[in-house]
């Protein structure tokens, strides 16, 4: 991006500095907390992350706050997470402990709030250590949930042979955990329908409609690729996949963060890779929200309704680069202009949607003829809803 592109309105980004993971999205007393992986003082990458916190009352416009934890005390960094209610302890935040330079097997940690804001929280012990039965090669991104009576984690795990997995810990009050084995697993050389790799990052399972979902960012041989998920059946700490399905494209989303809105609609929100660098000292964005819902065993995706309103509502107003556009696939081809980033062109062929920019092209295949698409236009930052599928170029 160069130093005239202006920031996008619509996707959060940080005041400065370097961005990736979203985490811990929560609704509670009427505002939204965002939180998100965090290095204020570069715009690459460093393994010493910290939180970033955001709130918001309507899921649009964010105020940046303090950083929530920060490295110290233990922790080399402070990586990928979730944050839960606990109707006893109040919120509990989990998060990746990692020691540098080994960071690929992480541990996890417990954190809670020292007041209402949720801008400064309290590190506690240990919680979960990596099973030495496991032999994991990666270790990292707990996620915690509600199971009934019972309290449960997912750890992204890589294995000894590359196969990933999630791991599987249970508890009755979050403060002792015990391993209880994988929830799921997949090899390496898995690739039909689709691939997903030697580690799942960010593992989340949720239910839809009455079915469970298991979603996981891509990752292999330091490579991040895409987001996969399965349809299937979640019982008492396993998980059976029926399907599995690709939900992104283009070299963008990666790292989806489940939560439900204030109407308990589930949605999404991703890490956008792309936006920023040295010469606008911040790097990194993230979507819009995506609300949820399954269509034919397949988990279909919308802009949430308050961010596609409020972009409308700009565009009504003539806001320069700020666009809604709805493309009917089995009309004519469309090219929509991104400023400096230049043309992002649409094309509908024998169930297949092409998507081309000025350097790239990607294929986003389809069983059936797809519905009209919605395109979310924000400088240089496009999101496409094709129903079963999202592709953005940041």
């Amino acid at each position: 991006m160069s130093p005239e592109s202006p920031r996008p309105r619509f996707h959060f980004t940080a005041r400065r500095g370097w961005i990736n993971d979203p985490l811990g999205m929560t609704y509670v007393d009427g505002q939204y907390h965002l939180f998100f992986q965090y290095v204020p003082n570069s715009t690459e990458w460093q393994p010493n992350c910290h939180w970033g916190h955001a709130v918001s009352t309507d899921l649009v416009h964010w105020t940046e706050q303090e950083v929530a934890l920060a490295p110290g005390d233990g922790d080399g960094g402070i990586w990928s997470g979730s944050i839960i209610r606990h109707p006893e302890h109040g919120p509990m935040l989990f998060y990746t402990t990692v020691s540098i330079p080994d960071f690929a097997i992480g541990a996890v940690r417990l954190a809670t709030p020292t007041d209402s804001t949720w801008n400064h929280w309290s590190k506690h012990d240990t919680a979960v250590v990596a099973p030495e039965e496991l032999q994991a090669r990666a270790f990292r991104d707990p996620y915690v949930f509600q199971d009934g009576d019972t309290w449960r984690m997912l750890v992204g795990t890589s294995l000894a042979d590359r196969t990933a997995a999630a791991s599987s810990f249970s508890s009755q009050d979050c403060l002792h955990w015990e391993f209880d084995g994988l929830a799921a697993q997949r090899p390496r050389s898995a690739t039909e329908p689709v691939w997903t790799g030697s580690l799942w990052e960010c593992p989340q399972i949720f239910t839809i409609d009455g079915k469970d979902v298991m979603i996981t960012s891509v990752w292999d041989d330091d490579v991040l690729h895409y987001v996969a998920y399965a349809i299937g059946c979640y019982r008492e700490g396993e998980f059976q996949a029926e399907s599995w399905h690709r939900l992104t494209y283009g070299d963008s989303y990666y790292a989806p963060s489940f939560f439900r809105d204030s109407d308990g609609q589930p949605c999404l929100i991703y890490w956008l890779r792309g936006p920023g660098g040295d010469d606008v000292g911040w790097k990194g964005a993230l979507s819009v929200p995506h609300r949820l819902s399954l269509i034919d065993e397949r988990l279909h995706c919308e802009p949430h309704p308050a961010a596609l309103e409020s972009i409308e509502r700009e565009q009504a107003r003539g806001g320069e680069g700020v666009r809604a556009v709805k493309w009917d696939p089995l009309a004519e081809p469309m090219t929509i202009p991104l400023g400096s980033a230049g043309d992002l062109s649409l094309e509908y062929t024998e169930r297949v949607i092409t998507i081309r920019t000025d350097s790239d092209e990607w294929s986003i295949p389809r069983s059936k003829d797809p519905d009209t698409v919605t395109l979310l236009v924000d400088g240089t930052v496009c999101e496409v809803f094709v129903g079963g599928s999202v592709f953005a170029v940041a």
